[in-house]
């Protein structure tokens, strides 16, 4: 892949960064072009230089976690960008299920790759 802006960019935003990593690696094996984030801080500052079409995203992380994430990204960018929440949080705490509203799509740790393949934007060639 030769890294221009046709590439479908991913973010992936978890503080385990062992499970960023290895999703970061599944996913550039399909195609996609893969960058993780550790917390959500870090993951604003790669959306305005990257430019994702879709953001993975926990929502429980030290730091600013998910939900406030998500909120800023929606401030940002509006639904041009694609935002999965992946989560081992409870559906019934407040802020996961206040998240969940905002996001166009919730998995359940531990993830089946095949249903995020079902979700996740096309890969452009």
């Amino acid at each position: 892949m030769d890294g221009s802006l046709d590439d479908t960019r991913v973010i992936v935003v978890d503080d385990e960064l062992e499970l960023a990593e290895l999703l970061a690696e599944v996913l550039q094996s399909n195609g996609y072009r893969v960058k993780t984030a550790a917390d959500g801080e870090a993951a604003l500052t790669l959306a305005a230089e990257f430019r994702p079409h879709c953001m993975l995203l926990d929502i429980r992380m030290s730091g600013m976690g998910g939900l406030e994430l998500t909120r800023r990204m929606r401030a940002e960018y509006g639904d041009d960008v694609v935002l999965i929440a992946i989560s081992g949080s409870s559906a019934s705490l407040p802020e996961t299920r206040e998240a969940f509203a905002l996001v166009d799509h919730f998995l359940p740790k531990p993830l089946d790759i095949q249903e995020l393949e079902k979700i996740l934007p096309p890969v452009h060639d």
